[in-house]
């Protein structure tokens, strides 16, 4: 179970890596305001994406004790990557 919940949490950021690469480059061809009016939202999801790569490389280590603990706080964190990533999508969109 617990190498299942990783390989789909990876594949998640794998994907939003590719998403976050797609709405950088949708900001250059926008022009200037585009980039400045996200910019700073593609760099908070970086972030947040770089602490959860962090977080899935403790789950892959930790043992049962802290794999509940941890597995809230990674699905927290998924739920506010997934919140992000929408604002940002309609931020460029919009």
């Amino acid at each position: 179970m617990n190498q299942a919940y990783i390989d789909k949490a990876k594949a998640k950021l794998d994907q939003w890596n590719a998403e976050l690469e797609k709405m950088e480059a949708q900001a250059r061809e926008k022009g200037a305001d585009a980039k400045i009016a996200t910019a700073q939202k593609i760099e908070s999801l970086k972030s947040r994406r770089e602490d959860m790569e962090k977080r899935l490389i403790e789950m892959k280590d930790a043992g049962q004790d802290k794999w509940d603990d941890l597995k809230s706080g990674m699905d927290d964190a998924f739920g506010e990557m997934t919140k992000g990533m929408e604002k940002a999508k309609d931020a460029l969109t919009g």
